[in-house]
């Protein structure tokens, strides 16, 4: 169990994802009275990993902001990057 000091990063109070501030290996837990969290896969140091569960298809959000669109389920501490979510903005722009 480690606690999160200098773990990851929440950047806004409405983000459903953090960013790792470190290497998160796989089954690291993270705990604080708020929140539980064990990560699901090994998780390089600036990458994302999931607050909570969210469905395929719902919206990621980063600095308060909509920044992807998930393209499969993603149950929190796993990992997100590219093999599990689309650019928002390259969806909008196409319209």
């Amino acid at each position: 169990m480690s606690d999160l000091k200098n773990k990851f990063i929440i950047m806004h109070l409405d983000d459903n994802c953090a960013t790792a501030l470190i290497d998160l290996s796989k089954d690291t837990e993270l705990r604080s009275n708020e929140i539980f969290i064990k990560i699901n896969q090994n998780i390089p140091m600036g990458h994302k990993f999931s607050l909570k569960d969210i469905k395929k298809g719902e919206l990621i959000k980063k600095y308060g902001q909509i920044i992807g669109i998930t393209t499969q389920d993603i149950k929190t501490g796993d990992w997100i990057h590219t093999h599990n979510l689309k650019s928002y903005y390259l969806e909008v722009a196409k319209k």
